[in-house]
């Protein structure tokens, strides 16, 4: 039950249930009453007959008459008056009833037997030969009347006051155990989470505000959990790559010192400095490209760097893009074979596209067998005539246009693709080449700038005939609605 329901219902139940007790009361004790004093009411009648007979005597009613059996019969619960016809009284049990009362008050509400809180009160006049000589007073005292109502209203007061502590008690336990006591564990796990435990809440199983609260905060434990997760994989990374770009680099360092060192030597001949000066000259570019890559990589990760696209036209643009690496396929003992068949508009950024074709040849390249053929393509919904089964298999977007890099060699096994496109990850088959390492960005580097692109990145490869890298990207927006 919601918590906002849960609520109303215990106000309405606070509200009701004392009106409820204290009407049941009054309903008991009015019950009660009237039994009671229905049952006084003939007892007192049966006293007054009684002490009737006596005062009906016209002999009482004068101012030296004997009022001894009169005396007999008062007590501290019967008071008797007797008045003369003019409101003089001739005689009184109470002392505070002397002296003169009005004819008229003495004459009010004669032969009525009347019901007050503390006595029951009877008037009644004498007649003598037919004309008035006095009237008489009797008071019956309520005590055991009186004493009863004090008995019970202290018992109703008793009542309602542990009807309402009752209540009370009863409202506190329930709310402690509805609210206080899920909310105090709710912040106990809160602050369990906030000094880095993992928490596991039952609470998140009840069905009203403070189960989606903590549901609410499971889902923010997941995801901060995941985020420092992720910021501790990232802080590996960075002192990974520091530490791996700062041995990459220490390589071609030590190689400049070295050759610069021999270039000092007079008795070396101008064929050795030449040589000696070119060494220096590529090592120079590996650490600039490695420096390169290093800074690519960081602009990538930083959520402030964003790929400015520009509106190209497909086949234009990839025509030139695709245009410049047969020298180097060449110079590394390749064949190459290009196609460019592009349909429709692009969003591309010129020169970190032209960073993806070179990270993916220079991979091409450094995994494939020297003497092969290297195939690099830009195209639109079609196969490649010389493209592995494998890799036209993998040719499935009908939109949009694929950059495909493939090579002959060893192949990748299907646990290292995955791999292959994490930063500085870098397969054995690299280093067997020429003993030369990259800083194993290259792919990463590739598939992000894809990725900003709005493209996807995968890889195909079958072991022992070669391996496909395939960039998919999409249509120009504006290009795509026409």
């Amino acid at each position: 039950m919601k918590i906002k329901s849960w609520l109303l219902i215990m106000f309405f139940i606070v509200m009701i249930v004392p009106i409820g007790g204290a009407y049941g009361l009054y309903m008991w004790i009015n019950a009660y009453y009237h039994d009671k004093s229905f049952a006084e009411y003939m007892e007192k009648w049966t006293e007054l007959n009684r002490v009737k007979s006596v005062l009906n005597d016209p002999s009482l009613y004068t101012k030296n008459a004997d009022l001894q059996q009169v005396k007999v019969l008062t007590s501290d619960q019967l008071a008797i008056t007797l008045y003369a016809k003019s409101g003089f009284v001739y005689y009184s049990s109470n002392p505070l009833n002397s002296g003169f009362v009005s004819r008229e008050v003495i004459m009010k509400n004669l032969f009525e037997l009347q019901q007050k809180y503390n006595a029951f009160t009877y008037k009644e006049p004498i007649y003598q030969k037919g004309e008035l000589v006095g009237i008489y007073e009797i008071q019956l005292v309520r005590k055991d009347w009186v004493q009863g109502v004090e008995n019970r209203s202290w018992f109703v007061i008793a009542s309602i006051i542990t009807l309402f502590l009752a209540i009370y008690i009863t409202v506190i336990l329930l709310l402690n155990r509805k609210l206080n006591r899920p909310l105090q564990k709710l912040m106990q796990q809160m602050h369990a989470f906030g000094k880095g435990k993992h928490v596991e809440s039952t609470i998140a199983t009840r069905k009203d505000e403070i189960g989606e609260l903590a549901n609410t905060f499971l889902s923010m434990q997941s995801e901060i959990e995941t985020a420092r997760a992720h910021l501790k994989e990232e802080q590996q990374q960075k002192e990974l790559m520091i530490a791996s770009i700062s041995h990459d680099l220490k390589t071609p360092l030590t190689s400049i010192q070295a050759y610069a060192e021999s270039l000092q030597n007079p008795l070396l001949s101008s064929q050795m400095k030449e040589e000696y000066r070119a060494v220096i000259l590529t090592k120079a570019v590996d650490m600039k490209e490695m420096l390169e890559d290093l800074l690519m990589y960081t602009l990538l990760q930083s959520t402030s760097y964003d790929v400015s696209l520009v509106q190209v036209e497909g086949q234009e643009f990839f025509d030139m893009a695709l245009s410049e690496y047969e020298p180097l396929c060449q110079s590394k003992g390749f064949s190459l074979r290009t196609l460019s068949e592009v349909e429709g508009a692009y969003a591309v950024h010129p020169s970190q596209m032209q960073r993806v074709i070179d990270n993916l040849m220079s991979n091409a390249t450094h995994f494939g067998t020297s003497g092969t053929t290297i195939g690099l393509a830009a195209i639109s919904n079609r196969k490649l005539d010389w493209g592995f089964d494998f890799v036209n298999a993998a040719l499935t977007q009908k939109k949009g246009m694929y950059l495909v890099v493939q090579n002959s060699g060893a192949g990748v096994c299907e646990q290292e693709i995955n791999q292959l496109f994490e930063p500085l990850y870098q397969s054995d088959n690299a280093r067997t080449k020429t003993g030369q390492r990259g800083t194993g960005l290259g792919l990463s580097i590739a598939k992000q700038i894809i990725e900003k692109h709005g493209g996807t990145v995968n890889m195909v490869s079958q072991q022992g005939v070669g391996t496909a890298v395939l960039c998919w990207l999409p249509l120009y927006k504006g290009a795509d609605e026409q």
